[in-house]
Order: structure tokens, then C-alpha cells, then sequence
């Protein structure tokens, strides 16, 4: 669940911290590009949209979640989740560098894309791969990683870690290291026996 429920978990808390400096950037990109100052309701619906784009790319994820588990299985999918994980990470993290507020909100429309898709591929994957007697624990490991991200993005929000001017881009992109430790952990995993015999005809495999 590290880039599955724990990314979505990290990304609803982590966007809190740095409020006031992100919307500080964008009166000042905006005032670089423009001339001029932006009224307080052009930034309050700026802001707005850089948090609620993340649920627009929640739902795109979510949506293409059966698809992809069906055509490349389980382990590829949620692999697949980590491309869009690392864009948006990248993006975030280069927002004031390239001097653009619009690309935190590419970025966060890409992280929700990851977490739209990995939350929903992680429970299957865990609940197909899980023996019968552990399922509902197994599953239930969901809830866990979602509760592990938010502490995690409110741990790293605080002004004695991250959560101070110099470092909110570094903040956003926090979500790069999980992706990461997935991309490394994950190809030693098995596949879902359910895909295996269901999805791909493979008895032996799925046995």
C-alpha cells in the first residue's frame, strides 16, 4: 500500500502545511507575469483548485483501475501508478524553480491520478493474494496506509521538518520517495492467483 493508500493519505495532508506560501507564490508569479497584483478571490480560487484537482485525478484513477488490473494484472498496475506518482512529484518540486503555479496543479491532478488508481488496485491485489484466514486483515491494511500517510504528511509539515518557506516544494514532492521504494520492492512480489487463473489461464502459476 506504499503508493496506493499511503500516497493518497500523504497527498490529503501534506497540501495543508504549506498553504500560505504556496498561495504567497502565486501573488508573486502572477504579479511577475501580469504586473499587477491578483485580488484575494483569484488566489483563494487558485488555491482551491490546487486542492481539488487532486480528486479530479482520483477519479481518472479510479476509473481506468479495472481495466489496467485486467489487462496487465495486479503487480504491473500498480507499478504502472507509480509513473504518474513521480510526474506530479517532479512537477511540484520544480514549480518555483521553473516560476509557474500552474505546475502544482498538473502535479496534484497526476498524484490523484496514482492514488485514484493504486488505492483501488492495492485492495484487490492484497485481498486475491491474501490467504483466506488472514483476508480480513490483509485488508484492512487499506485503512492502515491511509492513517500512516496523513501522520507522515502532517510529521513533515511541521516548521521543524518541512514546513517552513525554503522548503514547501520539497514538501510537495515527498511523495517521489514512496513511488520509488515501490518501483524497487514490487517486482519481487507474486502476482494475484486470482489473475493468473482467471485473467490469464495460468493453473500452474496461480497454484
Amino acid at each position: 500500500g506504499i503508493s496506493g493508500a499511503f500516497h493518497y493519505g500523504l497527498q490529503v495532508s501534506i497540501i495543508n502545511s504549506p498553504a500560505e506560501y504556496v498561495q504567497s507564490f502565486i501573488r508573486e508569479t502572477w504579479l511577475r507575469r501580469y504586473g499587477s497584483s491578483p485580488s484575494a478571490e483569484m488566489i483563494t480560487l487558485m488555491w482551491s483548485f490546487i486542492v481539488s484537482i487532486y480528486s479530479i485525478g482520483g477519479l481518472l484513477g479510479s476509473s481506468s483501475a479495472g481495466y489496467l488490473s485486467v489487462r496487465f494484472g495486479r503487480k504491473k498496475a500498480m507499478l504502472f501508478a507509480n509513473i504518474p506518482a513521480l510526474l506530479g512529484a517532479a512537477l511540484m518540486g520544480l514549480s518555483r524553480l521553473c516560476g509557474s503555479f500552474e505546475t502544482i496543479i498538473a502535479g496534484r491532478l497526476f498524484s490523484g491520478v496514482c492514488g485514484g488508481l493504486a488505492q483501488n488496485i492495492h485492495i484487490m491485489y492484497a485481498g486475491e493474494c491474501a490467504p483466506r484466514k488472514l483476508r480480513g486483515l490483509i485488508a484492512i491494511t487499506a485503512s492502515t496506509s491511509i492513517a500512516a500517510g496523513k501522520f507522515l504528511g502532517f510529521a513533515l509539515g511541521l516548521r521543524e521538518v518541512l514546513g517552513v518557506e525554503a522548503l514547501w516544494p520539497i514538501l510537495l514532492a515527498a511523495n517521489a520517495l514512496p513511488a520509488l521504494v515501490q518501483l524497487l520492492t514490487l517486482p519481487f512480489f507474486p502476482d494475484s492467483p486470482r489473475y493468473l487463473l482467471i485473467d490469464k489461464k495460468d493453473k500452474e502459476g496461480c497454484i
